[in-house]
């Protein structure tokens, strides 16, 4: 059974996470050239990243902190094109 209360907790995380992403995305994306399709998996690697890293401000384990930092990575860029689409 899952408990409610940390699947909450990674939601929040996720959800703090998520702005952090979104900048660091656009930073990568204003400053390379990347093709479309890549910058979901930037975000997902970046997402991944800033999870593992997020150690300090969060008692979440290691694989809960992975999730919430890919669960941010791909809601940010989605949410950034979803917003503002540049086509």
């Amino acid at each position: 059974m899952i408990n409610s209360e940390l699947f909450d907790n990674v939601l929040a995380f996720a959800s703090i996470l998520a702005v952090v992403i979104l900048a660091l995305v656009q930073l990568i994306k204003n400053n390379t050239r990347l093709s479309r399709n890549v910058i979901p998996f930037v975000g997902l690697g970046i997402g991944l990243l800033v999870g593992a890293a997020a150690y300090p401000f969060t008692d979440l384990d290691i694989t809960l902190r992975l999730w919430a930092g890919g669960l941010a990575g791909l809601s940010a860029t989605g949410l950034f094109e979803l917003a503002f689409n540049n086509r």
